[in-house]
């Protein structure tokens, strides 16, 4: 299941039907989930508290971290369009 594979990708963490890891990078904490139900990839910026996250567009997430997520979902045979796609 793909779930599985991705939570063996550094970082990952399978909960049920999704995934999720933790990044941080030029001061700023996100949250990344991936939904195996609806295989699509949200993305939350984790406020200073480290218990807050709000929901984030990813036209406003760093390229590098945009692109990290694409070769983890790829090496876990998950398509990596997904991590584009518009909800």
């Amino acid at each position: 299941m793909t779930v599985e594979s991705l939570a063996e990708q550094e970082g990952w963490r399978a909960e049920d039907f999704a995934a999720r890891v933790h990044y941080r990078g030029d001061g700023d904490r996100y949250s990344v989930e991936y939904y195996a139900p609806s295989d699509c990839v949200l993305y939350w910026k984790v406020k200073g508290d480290g218990e807050t996250a709000v929901p984030v567009g990813r036209e406003t997430v760093p390229d590098p971290l945009r692109e990290r997520v694409r070769i983890d979902l790829d090496a876990a045979g998950i398509d990596p369009a997904v991590e584009g796609r518009s909800l």
